[in-house]
């Protein structure tokens, strides 16, 4: 199966107006979504739109309906005139463990017929159930992928709109790495990364990383507020929202 566990770190470096960093230790599944029925099958601690040790819900991304995910990716990628034949549809994001996950960040690795990757959408949500999904073609087949845009969704309540994010990653192999990095007019205030090992998706592996990181979706739900926290009495000024939104996409080059 190409569906695999990325076992690594999680880490925060924010440059002002006060300095703040934090670390943690995750694992990620990186799902094919061809991949889902057969790995229920497959896998005893793990179920598709049931509860379980392991789940993962069709309702936790894109237009979060249960609609068939691969079909919504298609489906946007046309509307936006990134227009290729849609072989494989890769998933990068937190499972749920008991019922609950909260994923700041999803990635969509879109892929032809020839296997090469060809579209890549950054699905971010924020504490107010809210969401917003960066599309960008991918025009070249370089070992690392540097894609920018302009911030347009409101995501940490210590920072200000009028910013913008700069992606660097490599298509997932044996390793995993995604670093991005913010700034504003002035330069960079937030640097963040995700890096891990592959390790092959078994009973035994899932098992293994759950009894290291027991609960680890609540912990990283209770992780932000903890660290939202620090930065409060640190005297970092918060940055109202000004509007609401539900699952907003914007098409980025």
């Amino acid at each position: 199966m190409e569906t695999c566990i990325y076992k690594g770190i999680v880490t925060h470096r924010r440059f002002k107006p006060k300095r703040h960093f934090f670390s943690y230790k995750t694992f990620s599944i990186l799902f094919d979504l061809d991949e889902l029925e057969d790995l229920e099958k497959k896998i005893s601690i793990f179920s598709l739109n049931k509860f379980n040790l392991f789940s993962f819900y069709n309702k936790d991304h894109g237009d979060r309906d249960g609609k068939n995910l691969k079909n919504w990716v298609r489906t946007n990628l046309k509307k936006n005139n990134i227009n290729f034949s849609v072989s494989k549809i890769k998933l990068l994001c937190f499972p749920r463990i008991f019922g609950y996950v909260f994923n700041p960040l999803s990635i969509f690795y879109c892929y032809n017929e020839n296997q090469e990757l060809k579209a890549i959408l950054y699905e971010v949500k924020n504490t107010f159930n809210e969401q917003h999904t960066y599309i960008f073609p991918v025009d070249k087949n370089n070992k690392i992928i540097t894609q920018s845009c302009n911030k347009k969704f409101y995501v940490s309540p210590f920072m200000e709109m009028d910013t913008a994010y700069r992606f660097r990653l490599a298509e997932p192999k044996k390793t995993l790495s995604v670093f991005i990095k913010q700034s504003d007019k002035e330069g960079m205030l937030l640097s963040a990364c995700q890096i891990g090992k592959k390790q092959e998706i078994s009973t035994k592996k899932l098992f293994s990383n759950f009894v290291k990181h027991p609960m680890m979706t609540i912990k990283i739900i209770m992780a932000i507020h903890f660290e939202a926290l620090r930065l409060w009495r640190k005297g970092v000024k918060l940055v109202k929202r000004k509007s609401k939104v539900k699952n907003n996409l914007s098409l980025e080059k």
